[in-house]
């Protein structure tokens, strides 16, 4: 008897939880929990959609995302790559979603395969602020008329505040003008990657000849190809290329190009040429607005959350977009689980989901990113300057100025500070207060200057 389509995906995803049980993989009290209620929307030779119940089983399912992987490839007898997209109830996709890879954008050559760009990312769903303006709009540029307006365009800032959106979206633009152009993505370590295995497989020249031919390139996070030397002579190479043809080349990093560390000056230089613009922490309104999308991409509405909770979560979960996704995450779990007769999502259980992850005074209600934001005004500067690597003199004095101020006025651990700085350990912080403490003592401007700010803290 032959299977209708629906059973058949049915007996598969039935097939792929014993698989795991059997194999030790997951129990099967956690299959009974989270996973049987899971289906099949729609399964080819190389992806399955799947559907999960809530956010929570999705979440669940992401997590364990490799192991179905696994199971679907032997279950299937599957060689190749398989991947699983997972959505949860309220976002079904009408239907199968795709990505725009190197198979629609150029010739198929399995050894050298673009990264995927997701179909999502597109400057409609980009919320643009004071933040990013600036990024926005030259991106924007190098998309309607790419190769012609900013060559190279260097987007810079700290993880996490949507370069690689920016870059997707110049590649979804262009293929969306003209599907004919060669457009390639691929993050450093992919390249890096790339240029070892054809080192080994002797096709180092076959990979340039391919390269070559792009209309655009688009490589996330450069600084990441520091002191490989090999894959700096590639690049430059494929750079002279693709730039003497005027084709658009796109590149990210974490900091601007002169604060570049193990790159060869002659990359630096060239990536100095074109335009740099940078990205910031988004302030206020604009994390807002991202905060309010992130919401209805969840299937919820502004009015189902207090609106004193959503003021809360952008005022002090701003470092970063990943940062914001991160704490409405938390919230919406804990409003699943704490408020199961559904309705608004009340400040109350805002704070609780978060009251352990915000760094805040409960007395004062300051926070980090206020005292950084308010040192950075003081001497002229940007809240990603004062939390970024520059080692400049007048940023550093900045930043440990603020270092110092966190520890005095919210008496926090090192570790909570240092991560409000880009991820510095413990010890730079602890070094950064010794620092201004010895300053104080033996410069009376250096004292009056921290005074006028703690007061400007204070007001």
């Amino acid at each position: 008897m032959t299977l209708k389509k629906d059973q058949y995906l049915t007996k598969v995803w039935q097939d792929i939880l014993s698989y795991l049980i059997s194999n030790n993989t997951l129990t099967e009290g956690v299959i009974d929990q989270f996973y049987s209620s899971v289906y099949i929307s729609n399964l080819n030779e190389n992806k399955a959609i799947l559907i999960a119940p809530d956010f929570v089983s999705k979440n669940i399912l992401n997590a364990d995302l490799k192991s179905f992987e696994e199971a679907f490839k032997a279950v299937l007898n599957i060689d190749g790559d398989f991947s699983c997209d997972v959505y949860d109830s309220t976002n079904i996709p009408a239907e199968k979603p795709q990505q725009i890879s190197l198979d629609t954008s150029l010739n198929k050559n399995d050894s050298f395969l673009s990264m995927d760009i997701q179909s999502d990312r597109t400057f409609e769903t980009f919320i643009v602020g004071d933040c990013n303006r600036e990024a926005h709009a030259a991106s924007y540029a190098c998309a309607v008329r790419p190769g012609k307006l900013f060559n190279p365009l260097f987007i810079y800032g700290n993880s996490g505040l949507g370069k690689t959106h920016l870059l997707m979206a110049i590649a979804n633009q262009i293929l969306k003008e003209d599907p004919t152009k060669k457009v390639y993505y691929t993050g450093s370590m992919k390249f890096v990657e790339t240029v070892v295995n054809c080192i080994r497989d002797n096709k180092i020249d076959e990979f340039k000849q391919f390269m070559y031919n792009l209309d655009v390139l688009l490589i996330d996070d450069i600084q990441m190809i520091a002191d490989k030397q090999k894959s700096h002579e590639v690049f430059f190479s494929i750079y002279n290329e693709l730039a003497n043809k005027h084709k658009q080349i796109c590149i990210t990093s974490d900091c601007q190009p002169k604060e570049l560390k193990g790159l060869q000056e002659r990359l630096i230089s060239r990536f100095s040429s074109g335009l740099t613009v940078g990205i910031d922490s988004p302030e206020f309104e604009t994390s807002l607005a991202i905060l309010q999308s992130k919401i209805k991409q969840n299937g919820y509405g502004i009015e189902d959350v207090e609106e004193e909770g959503l003021n809360y979560i952008a005022s002090n979960f701003s470092g970063s977009v990943r940062e914001l996704e991160g704490a409405w995450n938390r919230v919406l779990f804990c409003a699943i689980q704490f408020q199961p007769g559904g309705g608004i999502i009340k400040f109350e259980t805002i704070m609780n989901a978060l009251k352990s992850q915000a760094v805040v005074s409960e007395k004062t209600g300051l926070s980090p990113k206020k005292i950084i934001k308010i040192v950075a005004d003081y001497y002229g500067l940007t809240r990603q300057q004062i939390t970024s690597k520059t080692r400049t003199k007048n940023i550093a004095n900045a930043r440990h100025i603020a270092i110092y101020l966190c520890r005095k006025l919210l008496d926090i651990p090192y570790t909570k500070i240092g991560d409000e700085f880009g991820g510095r350990d413990h010890s730079t912080i602890m070094s950064a207060c010794t620092k201004v403490e010895e300053q104080i003592k033996k410069d009376q401007l250096f004292a009056n200057a921290l005074r006028d700010i703690e007061n400007k803290i204070n007001q």
